[in-house]
């Protein structure tokens, strides 16, 4: 997809404040809107306008937009990196996203359905209650299984009274319970929005997310892993040594299996106190080198002993 510069859109500077973005947007929206301007691309430029406006306006989404910094240039191809919005707390607490209709594939990749936006609540009172607000937070796969104490810190974005955009930390102490699972969500209680004339803050509600691990990767409850094997171990089966998130243990592989077949592991994924997860551990055979002439004549022989021809099933 094409990035989008919603600065270069407005024709704001990148620190411009929000006076000056909403000044840019009406003096253009009045140039290029259709029923006024009938010039071809007109309603094209009005749609893009209003799009930059939707991001820029709003001091959290124009937060996280800035995260990428002016390093990408308008129209460049562009894809957004997995959980590129961890770390950012957004208020809206039905977390349904922004509606993305109308605009363009980079939009609704950063701000579309399940991401952020939702909608804002509205009070008649004077005192009233803080919004709620979200946020997506990395943990290791470790953490999840066995449960732990992480201190997290979010950026929030707030406005100066001069206008102008900042970002402030936000830290909290969360306790992640046992066998967490990717997608659910941690509630804590009046850490959103501060309320108005002594009204109660919202809540924070995080959303877990997973770092990337060098063996293991979820799926719901379940762990996966890819376990190399020997030729021989597999064709004669064999006791192995393997990792768990629990630590090691010992595996079985029958004899006589193929490279691609799934192995489970009961209760070793993650696990909470009603439910429970399997570690599915998926065997990757392994070729050795022949690289002397001894080790290529026991190939040959081996090639003489067990004939076969594993590409039957293409018929060739």
């Amino acid at each position: 997809m094409e990035y989008k510069d919603y600065y270069q859109i407005l024709g704001v500077e990148r620190d411009a404040t929000q006076d000056k973005i909403k000044q840019a947007y009406r003096k253009l929206a009045r140039k290029y809107h259709p029923d006024i301007n009938k010039e071809a691309g007109a309603e094209t430029k009005f749609k893009e306008i209003g799009e930059a406006y939707e991001v820029l306006k709003d001091p959290e989404k124009r937060t996280a937009y800035d995260k990428f910094g002016s390093n990408w240039k308008n129209g460049q191809d562009f894809t957004p990196p997995p959980n590129w919005d961890a770390g950012f707390e957004f208020s809206g607490a039905d977390y349904t996203g922004s509606d993305a209709s109308g605009f363009s594939d980079f939009f609704e990749a950063l701000f579309g359905q399940s991401q952020f936006g939702g909608t804002r609540r509205h009070y008649t009172s004077y005192r009233m209650k803080g919004e709620d607000s979200h946020a997506k937070i990395l943990l290791d796969l470790r953490d999840a299984f066995h449960g732990s104490k992480q201190t997290i810190t979010l950026s929030r974005a707030e406005m100066h009274a001069d206008g102008r955009v900042v970002t402030v930390p936000h830290t909290l102490h969360v306790a992640i319970p046992k066998g967490i699972i990717e997608g659910q969500r941690i509630r804590l209680e009046g850490q959103g929005t501060p309320g108005i004339g002594g009204g109660p803050a919202g809540d924070l509600y995080l959303e877990i997310a997973f770092r990337e691990d060098p063996f293991f990767h979820a799926e719901k409850r379940d762990i996966h892993l890819s376990l190399p094997v020997t030729p021989w171990e597999a064709a004669l089966g064999a006791t192995v040594t393997i990792p768990t998130l629990g630590g090691n243990v010992q595996m079985k592989i029958p004899a006589g299996s193929q490279g691609g077949k799934k192995l489970r592991l009961k209760d070793k994924g993650l696990c909470s106190q009603n439910k429970t997860g399997d570690q599915i551990v998926t065997l990757r055979v392994v070729v050795p080198a022949a690289v002397t002439e001894e080790q290529k004549a026991l190939y040959r022989k081996m090639a003489q002993l067990m004939p076969v021809n594993p590409r039957n099933e293409l018929g060739v």
